[in-house]
C-alpha cells in the first residue's frame, strides 16, 4: 500500500472511533474500557515485533517511543478501569466518615463540676 491510503485508513479511523466511542451511554464506558485494553495489549504486542524487526536506527527509535507509548496507554487503562469498577463497589470507611475524634477526658471534665464541660445538648447554668 501507498503512503495516501495508509494515512487515509487511519484518518478514517479515527473518524469511526470517535464516533463510535462518543455514542455510547456512561454505563457501557468500563466494559469498553476492557475492551480497549486488550486491544493495547494487541498493539504492545506489534510494536515489540516491529522494534525486533527495525533495520535503521531511526526506525528503531520510533519503534522503542511506540512500545512505552503503547505501555504506558495499556497500564493507564487498567488504572482507569479499575477506579471506575471502584466507583460501583461497596462503599468502605473512610476518614471523611469516621466524624471528629473524641476528646480524652481530663481531670476536670467530669459531669457534675462545675469546671468541666458539659455533655452534648446539656447546658449548664
Amino acid at each position: 500500500m501507498d503512503t495516501v491510503t495508509l494515512l487515509t485508513v487511519v484518518v478514517l479511523a479515527v473518524f469511526v472511533g470517535f464516533e463510535v466511542v462518543s455514542k455510547v451511554t456512561s454505563k457501557l464506558h468500563t466494559p469498553l474500557m476492557s475492551g480497549a485494553n486488550a486491544i493495547h495489549g494487541i498493539i504492545l504486542v506489534g510494536a515489540v515485533i516491529v522494534a525486533g524487526q527495525a533495520d535503521g536506527p531511526w526506525l528503531l527509535a520510533v519503534a522503542l517511543l511506540a512500545v512505552v507509548l503503547a505501555t504506558a496507554n495499556l497500564v493507564g487503562g487498567f488504572v482507569v478501569t479499575d477506579r471506575m469498577l471502584e466507583m460501583f463497589g461497596p462503599r468502605r470507611p473512610g476518614p471523611k466518615d469516621a466524624g471528629p475524634p473524641a476528646a480524652a477526658p481530663g481531670p476536670d471534665s467530669a459531669p457534675g463540676t462545675e469546671t468541666g464541660t458539659a455533655p452534648a445538648g446539656e447546658v449548664r447554668p
